[in-house]
């Protein structure tokens, strides 16, 4: 019987040991995930400051220096003379 208790306890620890290693599998994959997650919303925030920052320049530089407008062409309408 002491045999019997001896792979049963082998066997729950060997289930411990294998909970364990799980769970620190897991941990490491979360902090990673959530790692990942922090250095893309800070490169997100960095990337739409840049493009704020040049929208404002582009409307700053139109504001001082107006393109132009295109005028447009005057369509010649053909007198065409019928003949009788």
């Amino acid at each position: 019987m002491a045999e019997g208790n001896q792979t049963i306890m082998e066997k729950a620890e060997a289930r411990f040991v294998d909970k364990q290693k799980k769970t620190a599998e897991r941990n490491k994959a979360t902090a990673e995930y959530i790692s990942e997650a922090r250095a893309r919303e800070i490169k997100t925030a960095r990337l739409r400051e840049l493009r704020l920052a040049k929208e404002e320049a582009d409307r700053v530089a139109e504001a001082l220096n107006p393109t132009p407008k295109k005028k447009r062409a005057v369509k010649k309408v053909a007198a065409t003379e019928v003949k009788t």
